[in-house]
């Protein structure tokens, strides 16, 4: 299984990594998904499209900062 890690910019609190983690979670091919809100890293498992999933994060209203 692949692994991907981003780091998301604009997480502030607990709803915002319930957030990104319930928006990513619906992606297609990702299996499991962990948001640290303390470093920004958004961890995803399973063979996502990374475009995807940093639509997925913008749509949960965060941008991801390595792209």
């Amino acid at each position: 299984m692949s692994t991907a890690t981003y780091t998301v910019k604009g997480m502030t609190c607990g709803h915002c990594v319930s957030s990104v983690k319930e928006e990513v979670g619906e992606v297609s091919g990702v299996a499991h998904v962990e948001v640290d809100l303390a470093t920004g890293l958004l961890t995803v498992d399973g063979p996502a499209d990374a475009a995807k999933i940093i639509a997925a994060v913008e749509e949960a209203g965060y941008e991801v900062a390595n792209r």
